[in-house]
Parts: structure tokens; sequence; C-alpha cells
């Protein structure tokens, strides 16, 4: 007589899930590779943070290095994890590395709260999802930097022009800039780093090329471009900066106008599903209570 699943031991409930889990990751691990694509002639972020965080797990014989390897390499993350840090702005915590455990924890944790509570193998499904939601986080916490960086940047512009023209370069400009400002947000921290990097041997034009890769907004990367094509032409660099700078500020006002016009229609949904539902009860609840009771009265 077989034996009812009620008498399957706990353990080898635990053991199917761990292998619906491996095998859903795995089938999302060969769609994922298959639609990815190629990454030859990128621009990796490896080229301005140096040394991978990755490369110290390669001489290490541990099997939570193992694992975090197989990842990268299946699933490809370096260069993301790699990219997300360099965004965040690399802070101490989260590491690349921190960041793929907390990965791999949420792709355990998920399935298994969610197995405890409907205790059904199709918990294992969520997977391929739970791995994928810290990214998710971490890239809102870039888009709040960027979004940081943005809002002082046309600020930072106008600073800059007026400094370069009361006689002085440019780079003496961003460090009086920065050396004024009492507290340093996020783009004053970026042109502080971008100056210690001159003093470390870099050139002028490789700074500020990984000052507008370390912040990834279009607005510093034109910014960039803007100075180096002022040093190659030697075209007046003030003009250039306040047309800039009027520009980035047009474009942010035509952005909150856009924004303005489609609230309207934006509101129309929650309008068409809860209020007018709300107010039709309203106004037809005392007619219709009227009706089941006697009639219309007329």
């Amino acid at each position: 007589m077989n034996p009812s699943p009620a008498f399957i031991p706990p353990v080898l409930h635990y053991v199917l899930l761990a292998i619906s889990i491996l095998g859903s990751m795995a089938a999302f691990q060969a769609v994922y590779r298959f639609f990815l694509p190629s990454a030859q002639g990128a621009v990796t972020p490896k080229a301005v943070a140096g040394e991978s965080a990755f490369d110290r797990l390669e001489a290490s014989a541990s099997v939570l290095a193992r694992l975090d390897l197989f990842f990268v390499h299946q699933f490809r993350l370096g260069a993301r994890l790699e990219e997300i840090y360099m965004l965040l702005g690399r802070p101490v915590k989260p590491t690349p590395v921190h960041i793929l455990h907390y990965q791999e924890l949420a792709a355990l944790l998920v399935p298994f709260f969610l197995y405890v509570l409907l205790e059904s193998p199709a918990a294992a499904l969520a997977a391929p999802i739970a791995f994928w939601l810290p990214l998710t986080y971490f890239q809102s916490k870039v888009r709040e930097r960027q979004l940081q960086i943005q809002r002082g940047f046309p600020a930072f512009v106008d600073l800059a022009a007026l400094t370069i023209e009361s006689g002085l370069d440019y780079m003496s400009a961003f460090d009086r800039i920065v050396r004024s400002t009492t507290v340093r947000s996020e783009l004053e921290i970026e042109v502080e780093k971008m100056l210690s990097e001159i003093q470390l041997g870099y050139s002028r034009r490789e700074a500020l090329r990984r000052l507008a890769m370390r912040t990834g907004l279009q607005d510093v990367r034109s910014f960039v471009g803007l100075i180096i094509q002022s040093d190659e032409l030697g075209t007046s660099l003030v003009d250039l900066l306040r047309n800039f700078s009027q520009d980035m500020r047009f474009r942010r006002l035509n952005k909150a106008e856009k924004v303005a016009a489609q609230a309207a229609t934006k509101m129309l949904v929650p309008i068409f599903l809860f209020i007018f539902p709300t107010v039709f009860v309203l106004m037809l609840a005392p007619m219709m209570v009227n009706l089941f009771k006697g009639g219309l009265g007329f």
C-alpha cells in the first residue's frame, strides 16, 4: 500500500522545497541568459572602480564564495552589481558582494515563508522573483541619489560660471565651491572625489569622465562634454555654462508642465473606480430601499 502524502517526513518536505527552488532558479537562469544582450563593447564600471569586488572570491575556497561566483558567472551579475555600487556612491556597506548575499538570502527566505504559510510546493516559484527584489530596492536608492544630485546641479553650474568669470580656472572654481559648502550634498562629494583623483595623478579629462560615470546622469555627461570641448576649442566656458544652466532649467520647467498636464488624465482612473461608485451608491441607495419596501410611491 502506497504511503499517503500526509505521512511524508517533514525533512523530505524541505528537501523537495529546496529542489523546487533550485529548479525554478535554473529555469529562470536559462531564460534570462537567452534574452540577455551581449556585453561585448560595453563600458564596465571596473574601469572606474579599479579592482572588482569579485576578484577576491576567486582565491577563496569557502562554499559561500563558490556559490557567489556561481551566481555571478551564471547570471552575469558582476558588471551590474559593480554599477549599482558605483552609482550608490561606493559606500562602505553594502558592497557588491553584500548585495549579492542579500539576493541569495531573499531567494531562500521568501519561498520558505510562503511554503510555511501556504504549505504548497508552488512557493518555490517565488524564488526567482525574490532573487531580484534586493536589486530593485538598491536601484530605487540609486534613483533617489541621482535626483538629489540633479536638484542641486543647476545652482552648482551657476556658481561655477560666476567663479570662473572672477578669474579662476574651472578646477580651482570647483575646489572653491566645494570648500565653501558647509553641508556637502552628494554632488559636492563627487566633485571632491574628482579633485582628489587629479591630485593622485589622473588627467583632468579622465577625472571628469569618471565623475560622469559615477553619477550616471545625462546632465553631468553633457556638462563634462562642455568642459572638454572648451579645453579643446578654446571657447569661453562661462558663456557655455550659463547657456547650459538656462537650458537645464528650461527642460525642468517643461517636464513639470508635462507632469501637471498629465495629472488630470491620471486622476480619471481613481475617480471612475472609487469616487463615482460611492456617489452613485449614496444617491441611489434611498431609492432602492423604497423600491424594495413598497414601490416607488407614485
